[in-house]
Parts: structure tokens; sequence; C-alpha cells
């Protein structure tokens, strides 16, 4: 047979067959038993002699029969072998070939079968037995690893689908908060939060893609190659016992030692590797590599796979690459240290194989795999490192360079300290901090990855004062609104108190400063449809500084006078008093409220109080009215009936105490009837974008148009408003709350 230059190995052709090729080693250990078996079973027969040799070699036929594929290519080979056997099978044919002719042993004989060959094969495969088991938790524990690294990107993954969760509950804070100020400051600092925690979930991807790749390529072939390794010295074992067994058949059986010598010579023929190569050849199929892994944008806050750069993300990854590269060096000379005392054992092993040294390879395969253990631990960390840095490095360079690092150690306060970067407490609960050697610099631990890199050296206990005062004021200072938004959050229009339906004074008052040049026509109230394809995407909304307001038509017409009543609902009221003209028809749904035809001239006796209601007089009659349905004017009569602007058409609120305000054919509808006194305050939502709906579970919105908000997004991205009665979803980014 033809000498092979370059054998193939199980690691660089089966890639992740390690399950079914573990299982091939395990039959072939096993088949160790059988062949120890019949040495023993043959040394009872040569007492009994010749008679009973020939049934052995027969029975043993039978055996190798039903053996020789899983043998010689494995249990589930992706190629029948058909009439092929292994080299070692072929072998095995030869030697029980030789047995038939041997007909003439004795009892000396079988006693050397059982004390030289049947013996060491036992203790040899209990011993190669112990090895494969080694290979199959070592090759578990590689295992574990890999799921390991994937369950920790999604625990990353989760952690930042929280952050990102946390800084859109703090930005809707930033909108309903008393304290405008904390709150913006909190949304800030919760979005820099997240910014970290997003960098560090895209260095969790690079690292385990990284580990990803090291297993399918390093660690799983090594230890494939190993089981290989194992395999083939069995076979060399085996090979030396079944030369030992034809040496004692050769020295005590004369006259066959011409078969004797035919059956080492096909011993000799059984390179270790022939058998591996048959069991390659029979068992490579299609092996496809799992993909990488990518980054997986949060379904609460939308944003791209690329690294946060701004200043300070710069900060935490200058910190982050300061403590990659300071592990870096010692990981690697650890790591080569490994790698040669790895490399020295294994030639040790080598040694022993060529015959240059006598040791017990077995415990030096043992020690060489215990070894590897230690060496792929370190070189994990190794790894881990390399990937941080050169992350980091490919996304903002080197920014160690020039940074003066504080000299930071461990530190549980005592007492109350003050954080130098949040100036929140270090006490409680979150007592453990850093301080600085030199400088004094104190900090929380979760803090210590977002301190800039600007200590100013050892300084003396009056500096270190003084330090801490400035720190503390430039931490206090954070807490002050910014005045703009991050660049990739939309800016959101300024709102007032005058913006508002139920505001003290009505937000159709002429007093509420909207300039108008006259009424619009009724084509004007409702906005053109504009196709889907120029709406701006649902995810992110431009932003938008202004929005057009639509304008409801002035009165028409006035309704007469009710009998008694002085003309236009004048009474004989104080000068001061507030006057009032109904923009919309009112009918009373509840008792309490005054029915008032559109145009009516009123008398206010009590304005709107935050209700939503306010008190009126019409000729003789005295009750409450909506105060968006009333115009507000000073006593004395203005020269020019004022033109308000009407809210855009909502049609009749489900939260509504009054049943009839919805009006009848040519009749013009107000808009939603505020709650009564006492009741809870209706939340109002108004349209930044127009949008058109796509189903039957959405509405339309003309931008300005606004809606009764019955529920605020919960994370879907949409959000659930009243319009004509009628409650339907609209993307929440689409409106604001109002």
């Amino acid at each position: 047979m033809a000498e092979v230059e370059i054998a193939p190995t199980l690691g660089s052709e089966l890639k992740d067959g390690f399950k079914p090729a573990i299982a091939w080693v395990a039959s072939g250990i096993a088949w160790l038993d059988d062949i120890q078996s019949f040495y023993r079973e043959r040394s009872a027969i040569e007492k009994e002699y010749s008679a009973k040799l020939n049934a052995l070699a027969k029975k043993y036929f039978e055996k190798k029969t039903r053996k020789s594929a899983s043998l010689s290519v494995g249990d589930t080979p992706t190629m029948t072998p058909g009439s092929l056997e292994s080299a070692s099978l072929t072998t095995w044919t030869t030697h029980l070939t030789t047995l038939e002719a041997r007909a003439d042993e004795h009892e000396r004989y079988g006693n050397d079968l059982i004390s030289k060959v049947a013996e060491p094969i036992k203790q040899m495969a209990t011993r190669f037995e112990d090895l494969r088991k080694r290979h199959a938790e070592y090759a578990e524990k590689l295992e574990r690893e890999r799921d390991s690294s994937y369950a920790d990107l999604r625990k990353m993954k989760g952690k930042y689908d929280a952050a990102c969760q946390e800084v859109e509950s703090k930005r809707k804070k930033t909108e309903s908060s008393f304290d405008k100020a904390k709150a913006q400051s909190s949304f800030q600092q919760q979005l820099l939060d997240m910014n970290n925690v997003k960098n560090t979930y895209l260095i969790a991807i690079n690292v385990t893609n990284k580990q990803k790749e090291k297993y399918y390529h390093e660690y799983l072939p090594e230890v494939m190659d190993s089981l290989q390794d194992l395999s083939e010295f069995r076979t060399i074992k085996l090979n030396g016992l079944w030369t030992l067994a034809s040496t004692l058949e050769a020295g005590m059986l004369q006259q066959s030692s011409g078969q004797i010598d035919h059956l080492s010579q096909e011993i000799t023929r059984n390179q270790p590797h022939l058998d591996s190569m048959m069991y390659i050849g029979h068992n490579m199929g299609g092996f496809q590599e799992p993909a990488d892994r990518v980054f997986e944008p949060s379904p609460v806050w939308h944003d791209e796979g690329t690294m946060m750069v701004d200043e300070a993300a710069k900060v935490y990854l200058r910190n982050l690459l300061n403590k990659s590269k300071s592990q870096l060096g010692e990981l690697r000379r650890e790591a080569d240290k490994k790698r040669r005392e790895v490399e020295a054992m294994k030639r040790v092993k080598q040694n022993i194989r060529n015959g240059t040294e006598q040791k017990d390879e077995v415990a030096v395969v043992s020690q060489v795999f215990s070894m590897q253990e230690d060496l792929h631990q370190v070189d994990r960390k190794r790894l881990t490192a390399e990937v941080e840095t050169s992350t980091i490095t490919s996304a903002v360079g080197d920014v160690t360079l020039g940074a003066k690092n504080h000299n930071f150690k461990s530190q549980t306060f005592k007492i109350p300290t003050n954080c130098d970067l949040c100036s929140e407490r270090i006490w409680g609960l979150s007592a453990k901090g850093f301080d600085c050697r030199d400088c004094g610099y104190t900090c929380h631990s979760k803090c210590e990855m977002k301190v800039p890199a600007e200590c100013p050296g050892e300084q003396s206990k009056e500096e270190r004062k003084k330090l801490k005062q400035e720190r503390q004021g430039a931490a206090n200072s954070l807490l002050k609104p910014t005045g703009a938004p991050p660049e990739h959050v939309a800016e959101l229009p300024t709102l007032s108190r005058s913006d508002t339906v139920t505001s003290g004074r009505s937000g159709y008052a002429a007093s509420s400063q909207r300039s108008m040049t006259g009424p619009l026509s009724p084509a004007d109230e409702t906005p053109p449809e504009v196709p889907s394809a120029t709406r701006p995407p649902i995810a992110a909304a431009p932003s938008v500084a202004k929005k057009n307001r639509v304008i409801a038509p002035p009165p028409t017409a006035y309704v007469s006078e009710l009998p008694g009543s002085s003309p236009n609902g004048s009474s004989p009221a104080s000068a001061s008093e507030l006057k009032g003209k109904m923009l919309y028809t009112f009918e009373a749904g509840a008792p309490g409220e005054l029915s008032v035809s559109e145009g009516r001239d009123l008398a206010v006796l009590e304005p709107d109080t935050g209700s939503g209601w306010v008190k009126v007089r019409a000729g003789y009659k005295e009750g409450l009215v909506p105060a968006s349905y009333v115009e507000v004017s000073a006593a004395a009569p203005p020269p020019a009936p004022p033109v308000a602007i009407a809210p855009q058409h909502t049609g009749q609120s489900t939260y509504s105490n009054s049943g009839s305000s919805i009006g009848t054919a040519g009749k013009k509808k107000g808009p939603a009837v505020a709650p009564r006194r006492g009741a809870k305050k209706l939340r109002y939502a108004e349209a930044l974008y127009e949008y058109a709906a796509q189903s039957d579970a959405e509405h339309s919105m003309a931008e300005g148009e606004r809606f009764v908000l019955i529920k605020e997004d919960p994370g879907d991205g949409w959000a659930e408003v009243e319009k004509g009665g009628v409650t339907k979803s609209v993307p929440a980014s689409y409106i604001q709350v109002v």
C-alpha cells in the first residue's frame, strides 16, 4: 500500500462531527474487550487443542462480520462502505485465517496468551476508555461554554433592551414631570448609560462571534485531533500486543513459522492513520458554519448597529480599552508560556513512541490533555481582551494615548460621600465605590467606567478639597437642562398653557394672541390626502418645529333670543363682567348644564378653573357649558367680532357627560365636551404629522388634529385615541400628548 505524505485529520476534515467520531473511537476501545476475550477463550481452547481451535476461529469470523461496518466507518456513515474493510480489520482477517491452520497449540502457549496478551489488553482498554471519557467531558464543556457565550449575549441584549426601555420611560417623564430640569438630566444620564450598554452589547457580539469561530476552527478540531490520536495510539498498542502474540506463536510453533511471518507482515502494514482515513472518507458531509451574530435593535428604541463615539461614550470606551490593554500583555505571555509547555510535553510523547524515552505514554497523554485545558482557559481570556481592544480602536482609535488615568482603589465608604461624577451619595446599599489615591476623586462602582481620564496627579489636602468643590459644582450643573435634545431624538414643539383645551381661559379666546386673516372655507378644514409613499416612517418621524392649525369658521347665523330676554342676551350686569359668545351649539345632557345655541352672547359668571366647564348666564338662565364652546371677551364690545380657533373635528367623546353634542345635518359640531367638575380630566393628543390609516383598526390623521388619548404606547409603537366616538390606533411617534 502506498505511503500517504500528509494524513488528513478528523478536526480539519469533519469539523462538527465530534459525536459520531467519539462513538467510533468508543467502538474501537470496546473492540479491545472482544480481542482480549478472544485471547482468553483461545487460551482455554489451546488446552483442548486443535479440535476447539477451528471452532474459535469460525466464531470470531462471524463477530468480525457483524462489526465490520461499525469498526470501519462508524455507525452512521454518509457513504456506505460496501464490501470494504478497514486496514485493522483486514489484518484481523489474516490473523484468523492463520489461526485456522494452527491446530497443534498446547497449554504453555495458552498460559502465555493470558499473562502477556489478554491482561495487558484489558488494562489498556480501561485506560483508553478513561481518556475517551475525558475527551467527551471536555467536548461537552466546550459546548457549554459556547452556549454560555450565546446566553450571555442574550442577557446583554436583554440589558440593552431594558436600558432602551428606561430611556423611553425617562423621556416620557420629561414631558410630564414637575421638575423639568431634573427629569431632563435624568433622561440625559439614562441616555448615556444606554449608549454604554449598547457599546458593551456590540463588543459582546464580536466576542461571541470570535469565540464561536475559535470553537469551530480551533477548540473542537483540537479535541477531535486528540481523539484521532487516541484511536491511532490504541491501534499502535494493539499492533504491539498482536505482534507479541505472533512472536509467542512463532517460538512455540516452528512448523508454522511461515504462516506467522505472513501474519506479522500484515500487522506491520496496518498503519495507524489508515483506519482514520477510511472513516473520514465515508463520513465527509456538508458542513455549514453557523452565521455570525449581528446587532439586533431594541423594539422600543430604534437604533443602528454602530458604535457610539460621542464624548461621553469615548470616556467609557477609553476606560474599557485601558483595562483590556493592561490585561492583554499578561494574558499573551501566559498563553505563550502554556503553549510552549504543551509543545514540550507533546515532544515527550513522540519520543516515547519513537522509543527514545521510557515513560508511561498514557500518563503523558493525560498530562498533555490537562495542560491543553489550562491553555484553553487563558486563551479565551486573551481572545476576549484582543477583540475588545480591536473593536474599540477601530471605532474611535487608541483613545488611551495621552490619557491621565485615575489611580483608583476599591473603597467602602463608612460616612456619606458624594460621587464626583453623578453627585449622588455613596452611602447605604451603594456604599461600595472607588477613590483615587492621587487626587481623591470619589465615585460609585457603577460610575467607575464613566469617569474621564483627567487625573491632575498627586494633590495636597487643600488642593483635594478645592478639586472636590469644583467637581461637585460640575456634577450639579448636569442637573440643568441642556436646552437641546440629543441628535438622534426628534425635537418636540414646546407647549404652553394656552395650547390646551381646558386652560384657565379658553384656548379659543381672542386674548390667546392668535392672529387670523379670516375664516377658512370648509375645504380648508380638511387637509388633502397624501399618498402613503410620501409619509414619514412610523419608527422615526422627522422633527417638526411648527404645525399648521386648522381654524373653524365663525358662526354665520344667530338664534333668536328667548322670550323675555333682552337682545343678544344683554343683562344689567356690571361693566366689569366678562362677556362671551357661544362658538357652537350645546345641548344640556345633565342637571346643572345649560343649552345654548351657536352665536349666543353670554355673561361669564364663573370662569374655567381647570375642570373644562364655565358657568354662564344666557338671558335669564344660568348653567354650565363647556369652556371650549365659549369665546371669552372683555366687558366692552370689540369693534369687530373676533375669529376664534376651534379644535379639530374629533367627534363626540366617550368620556363626555352629554350625549347630544353631535350636530344634525347642516349644523356645526363642537369639540369634545370636557368632563364634569371633580371627574377625571381628559388627556388629549395632537397629530404631529399626516397619516393615512392602513386598516380598519387605525385612524387617519391630519397634521395638528386633536384627539382624546385613551391609551399611551405600551411598547409596540402604537397608541389608542378616540375620534368621532370611535377608539382606534395611531402611530405613537406621530402624536404628542398635550
